[in-house]
């Protein structure tokens, strides 16, 4: 893997890491449904609970892969760089108005969150297909399902895969965003009952926007930069911005 993609792999990780508090409040629910039964052992909510994630993290590499594919073509027509640069603002754009949703500060995300609710709405009826989720592979089918379910970060993440321009490359950026989410989750999957309203509290929300808005800033202003953007390649030379992120 080459140190750029690896910088960028990061990054998205501690996006889906950072975002803990907004995956509480918009996955408590299904998550507590899946793997909160009472009666349940603590070794079944573990394997519930692996399931169900490991289905919702293959969607987003899926959709990742996706999207990569159609920015393979873009980046690297004339003018790539200057595409390039505009996505890259543009996911920072998005998760600076992610945070102020998750900060509780303004509900505008929902409008983006919305859009997507026309593609959700064709595909939340297959969950049906794995209730009552009384078994492991249930819970990964039902994950599959779910991990289309709209949500702002994930947009926002996509919009950089969608700037590296490779289906492979889209699909590591949002595995390792899955990944980031998975502490959080689990957390949440064993510990529901503790944990459901964690999402809600007000301090918390605020930390965590704070920080997805730093990172935002910081990704706009690096994209207003020509230099980080060389011509022999989607995102060469984004990882000298990216190291600083994570140094």
């Amino acid at each position: 893997m080459s140190g750029w993609l690896q910088l960028l792999v990061s990054s998205a990780f501690i996006v889906g890491l950072l975002g803990g508090a907004h995956c509480a409040a918009m996955c408590g629910g299904i998550v507590g449904a899946v793997c909160g039964r009472r009666g349940d052992s603590g070794g079944t909510r573990w394997r519930y609970a692996l399931a169900y994630n490991a289905g919702r993290i293959i969607s987003y590499a899926v959709a990742g892969a996706l999207v990569g594919s159609l920015g393979q073509a873009g980046l690297w027509l004339r003018g790539g760089a200057v595409a390039q640069q505009a996505l890259l603002a543009a996911a920072g754009a998005t998760l600076i108005v992610l945070a102020l949703y998750v900060a509780g500060v303004t509900p505008l995300m929902r409008a983006l969150e919305t859009a997507g609710a026309v593609v959700w709405r064709r595909i939340q009826p297959y969950s049906r297909c794995f209730l009552p989720v009384d078994s492991p592979l249930r819970a990964l089918g039902l994950g599959l399902v779910w991990g289309w379910l709209p949500c702002g970060m994930v947009y926002a993440v996509l919009l950089t895969a969608l700037a590296t321009g490779d289906a492979l490359r889209g699909a590591l950026v949002m595995l390792a965003f899955g990944a980031g989410t998975l502490p959080n989750l689990l957390a949440l999957a064993l510990f529901f009952e503790r944990l459901g309203k964690w999402g809600r509290v007000r301090a918390v929300r605020v930390a965590a926007g704070v920080l997805i808005a730093g990172f935002g800033l910081f990704g706009i202003f690096k994209s207003t930069q020509p230099t980080l953007f060389a011509s022999d390649g989607p995102l060469h030379s984004v990882a000298p911005a990216l190291s600083v992120l994570l140094h």
